[in-house]
């Protein structure tokens, strides 16, 4: 018998969350309860950041309860603070982003995953940009500079990091439930790629998302890494809003075509992160220039200059261009990244050159920026 959202709920009342017995359903801080028809379970509780370490206790022993139940195939369960810890259960979200006259909150410090010094999201306004090949050879490039690099793939409904780095197989469970990367020429790689099907569509709505990725983000064990590189989703929606909440991140890359219909989505990621006061770290352009493979000669399929040209009206920095070149798609397609296996070729070159350029305006910005506290009305 499939498991319901209502058998989810009782089991969560005889978790109590304080002293006096309050159960969890009770106290107003359980969010919308999810049950996809897999079997996985997803719920958060609210909390304030200040709460952490104690509903960190209640949050383990609700995900146990539910563990424990027939027809239970996975839990994510997770803490979040988008509420103050006295506020009403969650209601659908009208409009994302800071609230106007949210009260000041102490913010959070120092780095969100212990051992890592930089976590810079890999972002575009709309998918079909080569957003994922671009995060993929990017951190590929870092890790050429003699780098600790790790990269991750929070692209829940289109991971394309164990297809890029040709990584087959499931993680170990090294402890409890935290997980050891994979590795792929030297990067340290998780993608909830690894963790499903190949052919299995990810119907999950905003809250599941929102919960697999802070558990890829805190149930890893990244060691000690100076760059992580997180290859988001596209768009500027419920991942987006996670990543700025859960995670001190040092800044955002932007990565756009230069046709004007991928720029008009590009701009808007660039003011969503800015309003979550995420730095941006510099735009690239993708695709900037198709190199014919027979003769050599050049083509603007998609136009060229674009994104430079609205990075300097945008008033953040370049990072450089990318060509549409067989090269890049060939060792794509095959797990062979172009800058691990050809790195004298042309191509690996750009790539250096950006990562290079990234690099230098990366630590021209404090580390650990504390994370800004989202609130959604």
């Amino acid at each position: 018998m499939a498991i319901t959202r209502d058998d989810v709920i009782q089991a969560l009342s005889t978790v109590a969350v304080d002293g006096g017995g309050t159960s969890l359903p009770g106290s107003g801080r359980l969010s919308q309860v999810v049950v996809d028809p897999t079997g996985r379970v997803m719920f958060s509780i609210q909390i304030d950041p200040s709460e952490a370490k104690r509903f960190e206790a209640v949050r383990r022993e609700a995900e146990g309860r539910i563990l424990a139940m027939p027809g239970v195939s996975s839990v994510f369960a997770s803490l979040t603070s988008e509420r103050g810890p006295n506020a009403p259960p969650a209601q659908p979200p009208r409009q994302s982003g800071p609230g106007p006259g949210a009260p000041p909150v102490p913010p959070r410090t120092g780095p969100a995953l212990p051992g890592v010094r930089h976590v810079v999201a890999v972002a575009s306004g709309k998918g079909g940009v080569g957003k994922s090949t671009t995060a993929c050879n990017l951190a590929l490039a870092l890790h050429a500079q003699g780098l600790r690099v790790g990269l991750l793939d929070a692209d829940i409904y289109g991971p394309s990091v164990p297809k890029l780095f040709g990584i087959e197989g499931k993680p170990r469970v090294i402890e409890g439930k935290v997980l050891e990367p994979m590795q792929g020429y030297g990067i340290k790689v998780m993608s909830i790629g690894f963790l499903i099907d190949a052919d299995s569509a990810m119907i999950w709505r905003g809250p599941m998302v929102q919960s697999a990725i802070t558990q890829m983000l805190r149930d890893v064990a990244w060691g000690d890494l100076d760059i992580l590189v997180v290859d988001m989703p596209p768009g500027t929606g419920d991942a987006q809003l996670t990543m700025a909440q859960s995670t001190p991140l040092s800044g955002a890359v932007i990565v756009s075509t230069p046709q004007d219909l991928a720029l008009i989505d590009a701009r808007r990621a660039v003011s969503m992160f800015k309003k979550v006061s995420v730095p941006i770290l510099g735009v690239i352009e993708n695709m900037a220039t198709f190199i014919c493979p027979h003769c050599g000669g050049t083509s603007d399929i998609f136009g060229h200059g674009g994104a430079r040209t609205e990075a300097a009206r945008l008033e953040v920095p370049f990072l450089g261009e990318v060509p549409l070149t067989m090269v890049i798609r060939e060792t794509s397609d095959a797990g062979r990244p172009v800058v691990a296996t050809d790195e004298d070729g042309p191509q690996a070159k750009v790539y250096r050159e950006i990562a290079g350029t990234l690099w230098s305006n990366l630590n021209a910005a404090p580390a650990g920026r504390a994370a800004p506290r989202i609130v959604i009305e």
